[in-house]
């Protein structure tokens, strides 16, 4: 397989407290790398392993995380705050740039509206990217249910769409 130019590439990390999804994007529109890794055990050092592995495999020029630490209203436990500081501190170590989007932000990019549900962008998203995402659209979340662990692809995979829509405006 012929890889991708590395000025291209953008890659988003979504943090969670199962472990990290992923997402790669060549170009405009090309999702070329994606998926969830889940963390047993010492839950920091094994994301940040893992994310180091997808950082080393994908080469990009540009890694695009969720604002947890400074985002008004964004609520995050320490752990992922204090995991959120590695992976950047790690980007800055191999001279990739970091942008962090507020979730407020990326709803309002991709949906125009602030107030859009994650579901909302996991469809949109299943959408534009039929082929790669279509057949990994978690269900519709219950009240009563956690969060199914798919949906760390699609946050990963909004955070580059919206860092590539940014970019072009």
């Amino acid at each position: 397989m012929n890889q991708p130019s590395k000025q291209s590439r953008v890659l988003g990390v979504s943090l969670s407290t199962r472990g990290f999804g992923y997402a790669a994007i060549e170009g405009e529109n090309s999702l070329f790398d994606f998926g969830k890794k889940r963390i047993y055990g010492d839950k920091n050092t094994g994301s940040l392993a893992g994310i180091e592995k997808v950082i080393t495999r994908n080469q990009p020029s540009f890694l695009v995380l969720q604002d947890v630490n400074h985002a008004k209203g964004t609520r995050r436990v320490d752990r992922i705050k204090k995991l959120h500081r590695k992976v950047i501190a790690l980007a800055k170590k191999r001279k990739i740039k970091v942008m962090e989007i507020s979730g407020k932000e990326l709803r309002d990019v991709l949906l125009g509206n602030e107030r859009g549900t994650k579901q909302e962008m996991a469809e949109l998203l299943a959408k534009q990217f039929s082929d790669e995402l279509a057949s990994r659209l978690p269900p519709k979340r219950k009240d009563w249910k956690s969060e199914d662990a798919r949906m760390n692809i699609f946050d990963a995979v909004a955070l580059v769409v919206a860092f590539r829509m940014k970019k072009q405006k």
